[in-house]
């Protein structure tokens, strides 16, 4: 066979990373080879500084294999190789758009692989290649330096936060988005901010200070990636974690098996290892503490202006050309501020007029965000015309039974934010919808009035307050909150911890005094027994008698004495056991101005050692334990609000009660019956089913199925040789293969 020519550039191509190889392992040696080729660069990065487009494919070439071993090899001559990162980002940043693409994407390369041998920092590569990622037309470059940029930050904050280089980086971020609000190149600046929040790369204030600059943006783009940041961005965040969790499982066990069943190599005993480690690493996040990751909107400088300024720019400007559906997410991150940190926005509350209306498109979602731009600060009379107008128009018994029951169902959630909005007119036509025929318009009714009973049942009726809200109203436990009136706060569940200490205090006191009683009682009774020299359990009647009546004994032998004394002890007696009766209930109707004087003091004056943290977790626990079992009185209003602060009403919260309500069709019971089961477009027998599951496990097969898959010419001896034997050779073979399966087969598992 005749040999094979090889190429000029193959032959340069193997030269230079055999070259590479031995500058690698013996720089000193080597250094005039490498000077030499340093000279065939610098002449050929001349050419394509003076013309890029009209080099060469053979040019390209040598220039990319040359680029490649100088960037290998840079940290070794360092007095040489100075001036060869500014050449690669004079190059890029003036010839990047007609630069051959491989060639390209090699300086970028190149550029990384010298931050990561230390040659350059991370701040000289990013200033480099971000605002080339911000004006070059090609998709390719931009894909390459996004991934670049951002695999560099989290690089640089791995081990620990690189501030300096993190407050650079956002202050360029911030400058692009301010210095051209029309422009969609900020667009970037959301990219980018976004895919580090939700990589926990940066989670701090800085952030999320670029982003609300991105929603006061004049360009639509720009906007709305700012706008979905703070609507979804924690949520993301959240669901990265729980998929880095779910990568990092490890069957450990799985390893085990496979190492015991088949052949010991090194490969497996490094998996093994591997498996290991990786366990470890999981326990240890298990263990480690929880880090403050604080919501963004937790986060926001000066809630109240931001809200404002969005609120006029994007909504209230007339002149403003967004589409709906991007009008819907300001109004959402707008109302989310508004109910989140209670702000105080009175014209939004009038811009919700016009668009209350059954035919306006999207009507749930301006809805929900009515409702959730209302909290208890929030005045009762500007409220009310908005709760009149939703009745009017949606609730009534010519509107459909969607609309009606999506129409009060957005009410009451709008009264349980602010229970004072309603009247006692309004109530109660609303509460007689419960008696109509459609379920999610009952549903929807008897929602607000469960709301009321709890809240305000001053505004039903009686026969539709119930027992407990009528007997709350009685006892003075319900009463109504007024406006502006907030809920103390504090520690959770700290009035159970004082009124269990408060418990142990008394009972401690009370097996005190019993053992001091106790005490005294033997130590008299070996004082009477040592001075009379009798025994005194003769006299034990008369001593109890004494003892329970408490005053002087009336020595009389009349029998008639006897029976209105004993009446006189019984209605004693009785009187003490109403006392004992009432004593818990006097104790559980407790001043509440005193319990919270108790609440106070243990909160400022006493320091919670672990021991009353762990009986507070378990006291908080009971209590949960007891509101899920009904034995207390559930505080739901509170409840509810809190399931919205931080997830925000949606539209589908609106119209539950409707969707419950209505009859589904066939093909959606189909639907409901066929999710979550596995696909079978094919029949398939139950044997098959397992067979293909232990496939997708990766689990081997048993030797009897391996049996029969064998092929037939490597069967023939053993069939023959069967055939031969004797009957004493097959009862032999029989009795072995016998006693084998006793011990457990070849392995012996039996034994």
């Amino acid at each position: 066979m005749p040999k094979r020519k090889v190429a000029a550039l193959e032959k340069v191509e193997a030269d230079l990373v055999s070259l590479q190889y031995k500058i690698r392992r013996d720089p000193r040696s080597y250094a005039q080879e490498f000077y030499d080729q340093w000279l065939a660069y610098d002449a050929q990065r001349q050419i394509f500084v003076s013309s890029p487009a009209t080099a060469s494919s053979e040019d390209v070439k040598k220039f990319h294999d040359l680029v490649d071993l100088v960037a290998h090899v840079a940290n070794l001559y360092p007095e040489i190789t100075a001036p060869f990162p500014d050449h690669l980002k004079e190059l890029l940043n003036q010839h990047h758009a007609v630069l051959d693409k491989e060639l390209r994407e090699k300086i970028v390369g190149s550029l990384v692989l010298l931050k990561r041998k230390d040659v350059i920092d991370s701040t000289s590569l990013l200033t480099t290649l971000f605002p080339i990622l911000i004006n070059t037309p090609s998709k390719t470059l931009r894909s390459l330096l996004y991934t670049k940029i951002i695999s560099d930050l989290r690089e640089a904050n791995n081990k620990t936060t690189n501030h300096k280089l993190n407050r650079t980086i956002q202050t360029v971020l911030h400058n692009l988005v301010t210095s051209d609000r029309t422009s969609t190149k900020g667009m970037w600046a959301c990219r980018i901010t976004r895919e580090l929040w939700r990589r926990q790369v940066w989670n701090d204030a800085r952030p999320v200070d670029v982003m609300k600059e991105a929603c006061l943006s004049d360009n639509e783009k720009v906007v709305v990636g700012g706008v979905r940041f703070f609507l979804g961005g924690d949520k993301e965040r959240e669901e990265a974690l729980e998929d880095d969790a779910s990568d990092d499982d490890v069957d450990l066990k799985k390893v085990k098996h496979q190492g015991t069943i088949n052949k010991k190599t090194k490969k497996r005993s490094k998996q093994y290892e591997k498996a290991i480690e990786k366990i470890k690493k999981q326990d240890k996040k298990k263990h480690a503490p929880h880090p403050l990751n604080f919501s963004a909107l937790h986060l926001i400088h000066d809630p109240q202006g931001f809200a404002e300024k969005l609120f006029q720019k994007h909504l209230q400007n007339t002149k403003n050309k967004f589409s709906l559906e991007n009008k819907l997410l300001v109004l959402q991150l707008v109302t989310r501020l508004v109910g989140l940190h209670k702000l105080t926005i009175i014209s939004l509350y009038s811009w919700f007029v016009k668009y209350l209306s059954p035919k306006q498109a999207n009507v749930t979602s301006f809805l929900a965000s009515l409702a959730q731009a209302t909290h208890n600060l929030v005045p009762p009379d500007v409220i009310e015309p908005l709760i009149v107008k939703i009745a009017n128009e949606f609730v009534s018994e010519a509107s459909a039974v969607e609309v009606c029951a999506a129409g009060i169902n957005s009410i009451r959630e709008v009264a349980m934010r602010q229970p004072l909005c309603m009247n006692e007119t309004l109530l109660q036509d609303l509460v007689m919808y419960q008696k109509s025929k459609d379920k999610g318009v009952v549903m929807a009714a008897k929602g607000l009035q469960s709301l009321y009973r709890e809240v305000y049942p001053e505004l039903l009726q009686k026969k539709f307050r119930g027992k407990q809200a009528t007997m709350g109203l009685r006892s003075g436990e319900i009463k109504l909150r007024r406006f502006g009136e907030e809920e103390e706060g504090g520690i959770e569940g700290l009035e159970l911890l004082a009124r269990y200490k408060e418990e142990q205090k008394k009972k401690k006191a009370a097996e005190e005094a019993e053992e001091d009683e106790n005490g005294e009682k033997k130590a008299k009774k070996d004082d009477d027994e040592e001075d009379d020299g009798f025994n005194s359990d003769e006299w034990e009647i008369g001593s109890t008698d004494s003892e329970s009546s408490g005053g002087w004994i009336d020595v009389s032998s009349d029998e008639e004495d006897d029976g209105p004394a004993k009446k006189k002890a019984r209605k004693s007696k009785g009187v003490d056991d109403d006392d004992d009766d009432e004593a818990p209930d006097l104790v559980e109707k407790e001043d509440p101005a005193a319990e919270a004087e108790r609440i106070t003091k243990l909160a400022t004056t006493t320091i919670l050692t672990p021991a009353d943290l762990a009986k507070l977790q378990e006291l908080r626990r009971e209590a949960k334990l007891d509101k899920m079992l009904g034995t207390t009185q559930s505080k739901r209003k509170k409840e509810l609000i809190e399931k919205h602060i931080e997830d925000g009403v949606t539209a589908e919260d609106i119209e539950l009660p409707a969707m419950l309500g209505k009859k589904s069709t066939k093909e959606e019971r189909v639907a409901l019956a066929r999710d979550g089961k596995p696909g079978r477009e094919e029949h398939k027998s139950t044997q098959a089913i397992r067979k293909s599951k232990k496939e997708a496990e990766g689990k081997s097969t048993t030797n009897k199925e391996k049996a029969r898959k064998k092929n037939f010419l490597m069967t023939i001896g053993k069939a023959r040789a069967k055939n031969k034997r004797s009957l004493v050779e097959t009862k032999k073979a029989l009795t072995n293969h016998i006693a084998k399966s006793k011990q457990g087969g070849r392995r012996r598992n039996g034994v």
